[in-house]
């Protein structure tokens, strides 16, 4: 017997019949994701930058690490997911022979 699959709805989960891809809506979704998330990771970049200005060293290299973190976001967040290949399943029937039997040859 199926159970409900989420919490008081009654209804079974849906079951994926079909091998689309997500919509253009869940990947845009997906990117903005991404891109938010590296975006994110430069401010502590920057942060430790100014706090470890004393050690230039140290200051730089984090210096370093926040600089192409934007262009990389940029372009994560460009970039659709590849179209997957997709394998045509067609009939193809047995070849037949014409004619089964020997042929005389006529040498000239």
């Amino acid at each position: 017997m199926n159970e409900p699959a989420r919490g008081s709805d009654p209804r079974p989960a849906p079951v994926l019949i079909t091998e689309a891809e997500p919509s253009y809506d869940d990947q845009l979704a997906a990117r903005k994701k991404k891109y938010t998330i590296m975006m994110v990771c430069r401010i502590p970049c920057l942060i430790l930058a100014g706090l470890t200005y004393h050690t230039w060293w140290l200051a730089v290299t984090f210096l370093v690490i926040s600089v192409p973190l934007p262009w990389i976001a940029v372009l994560i967040a460009n970039d659709r997911p590849p179209r997957k290949t997709q394998n045509v399943n067609r009939y193809e029937r047995e070849a037949k022979q014409i004619e089964n039997r020997e042929h005389r040859v006529i040498d000239g």
